[in-house]
């Protein structure tokens, strides 16, 4: 078993992701980079080993139950347990209106959003229940309680999934003092926004207009929240989620 508490961040090669599974890191956790490109994942496992972290990259699809499954089995058994899940992987998944949506694009973006956490966090119970103060933390968003906007209305749905599925994974899990919890971030500076940051720059800093503490979240600013769900001092909170958004679901 390891002597130190060990972490699995899905959808950890670049991010928030990464910035999560470098918190942790340097929080003492022995951390498990998941994602599908597996030369930016080595690339990055290596940067936090450079940096003392006891890091290792496992490359799989979050969508595909089997390699999932079999993968976390693999860590918990290698590890003897996991302490923490950061089901950080998720995204748009492009956008589409419900008209014409293929429901091949819908099953894809209930699959990377919701289906995700489902299959990772399943197969993490039994090694979570060896763990030390043992979490799970999910990933919502606003789009989970304002539908999302033009043609983000199946991401939206797949986000309130995932809150729901938090707070009855919350409820399960509490018997064996496994917390559950979730974030939502708003609007951070990260390459999810790459595409309009280079086409439409002037309307990505607009965004921050509608901020009320007046800027864009950095991935830092959720990796610190993400840290604090994980450990000891949070060890009476389950089934909440928090909003890391400046207070942008208020509206200004």
């Amino acid at each position: 078993m390891s002597t130190n508490k060990v972490a699995i961040v899905t959808g950890a090669t670049g991010g928030i992701g990464f910035e999560v599974a470098k918190r942790l890191g340097n929080d003492g956790y022995t951390v498990v980079l998941n994602g599908i490109d597996d030369d930016e994942g080595i690339k990055r496992c290596a940067e936090l080993v450079a940096a003392g972290i006891d890091a290792e990259y496992c490359g799989f699809d979050v969508t595909d139950e089997e390699a999932v499954t079999t993968n976390i089995v693999k860590l918990g058994e290698k590890y003897g347990k996991i302490d923490t899940l950061v089901n950080n992987a998720g995204g748009l998944g492009g956008r589409s209106r419900f008209e014409v949506m293929t429901t091949e694009f819908y099953r894809g973006v209930m699959a990377l959003n919701l289906d995700s956490v489902f299959f990772a966090s399943r197969a993490a119970i039994p090694f979570l229940k060896k763990g030390e103060h043992p979490s799970i933390i999910n990933y919502t968003s606003n789009a989970a309680w304002n539908a999302g906007g033009p043609g983000a209305g199946i991401y939206g749905t797949s986000k309130a999934g995932v809150h729901a599925i938090t707070r009855a994974l919350a409820k399960d899990l509490a018997e064996y003092g496994i917390r559950v919890n979730a974030v939502s971030p708003g609007t951070i500076d990260t390459p999810f926004h790459k595409q309009i940051k280079s086409t439409k720059p002037e309307v990505f800093a607009s965004w921050a207009n509608n901020i009320m503490l007046g800027r864009l979240g950095q991935p830092e600013d959720v990796s610190g929240v993400v840290s604090f769900l994980a450990s000891k001092d949070a060890s009476f909170i389950t089934a909440e989620t928090i909003q890391i958004g400046g207070g942008q679901a208020l509206g200004i």
